[in-house]
């Protein structure tokens, strides 16, 4: 799941904690080795920081920031938008994903924190007609029951939702249940929604998982973007991404784009989409929800 906590961070258009005896309790000790009290209070932060997201979830403390994808070529013409899981404080404050999304990946935390966000990106469909939306999921996530019944229930309410959705995932959460990803986007896609595969380049490349996959873009990772232009290796891998991708008939989206120069050399090397802080940061007040905001959605 991509969170965008960073200006060089972007995203594409688709464990559980413990319990408040445990949260109090001493790091164990490993045998002939001693835990600093610096170990005990990182610890101890680590666990009271879950408890924290988890209640938050639980009690659906969230919501969405959303930010622009637009065309690589000028005048980069915004095509749609990705909404990116927030999850507040008692204070109502966001908590840095990054402080948390990796702990709660391999967890049932995880799978809450996806249900939340599909949750609210459904409900923004609803109430916006003319909104086109993507969403992170972590792979794991497509064999989690109660995700797969928020889906199907609002897609009985309104079969329509699914041409202004997509659904992301990123290529190291791919890696660990490919064959799960692979039966759900076959039962899936019958309703028409799109599927982005993102972080491509951070994980290991899995030609035949996007062979015979249903991935219709791929998103490039955003530390192959930076300094584009002035860095062939980067170049070079990109090239040889896109190519790949284009191999497989799939659209190309460069994440974490904040320049002009590289923004330049993406679109010239034949990138379709572009997303980061360049075009605009993840806002929680996007103008559909300004008085006539309906129609610039």
């Amino acid at each position: 799941m991509n969170s965008n906590t960073s200006p060089r961070d972007g995203a594409w258009p688709g464990g559980a904690p413990a319990d408040s005896g445990a949260a109090h309790a001493r790091p164990e000790r490993k045998r002939g080795h001693s835990v600093s009290p610096l170990d005990m209070a990182v610890e101890l932060r680590d666990r009271d920081l879950m408890r924290t997201v988890s209640e938050a979830v639980k009690h659906q403390n969230c919501l969405l920031a959303y930010q622009p994808v637009v065309e690589a070529r000028p005048p980069h013409r915004t095509v749609f938008h990705e909404g990116l899981i927030r999850v507040l404080d008692p204070a109502g404050r966001p908590i840095p994903a990054r402080d948390f999304m990796d702990a709660a990946e391999t967890a049932e935390l995880g799978r809450e924190i996806d249900c939340a966000a599909l949750a609210l990106g459904l409900r923004a469909l609803e109430r916006t007609p003319g909104l086109r939306l993507s969403l992170n999921m972590s792979a794991r996530s497509a064999g989690y029951r109660r995700w797969t019944q928020i889906l199907d229930r609002a897609l009985r309410r309104d079969a329509s939702l699914a041409a202004r959705l997509t659904l992301e995932m990123s290529e190291p959460s791919l890696a660990v249940v490919p064959d799960l990803v692979g039966d759900f986007m076959h039962r899936i896609a019958g309703y028409g929604i799109a599927f982005a595969l993102d972080e491509v380049g951070a994980g290991p490349t899995m030609f035949c998982t996007l062979r015979d996959s249903l991935f219709d873009a791929v998103k490039i990772d955003s530390q192959f973007v930076r300094d584009i232009h002035l860095q062939p290796d980067n170049q070079s891998l990109v090239q040889a991404l896109t190519a790949t991708a284009r191999a497989f008939d799939m659209g190309v989206m460069a994440v974490g784009v904040e320049s002009k120069e590289e923004a330049l050399y993406l679109a010239q090397a034949g990138i379709d989409l572009l997303q980061g802080y360049g075009f605009g940061a993840p806002t929680i007040r996007p103008p559909w929800d300004s008085p006539g905001g309906e129609d610039r959605a």
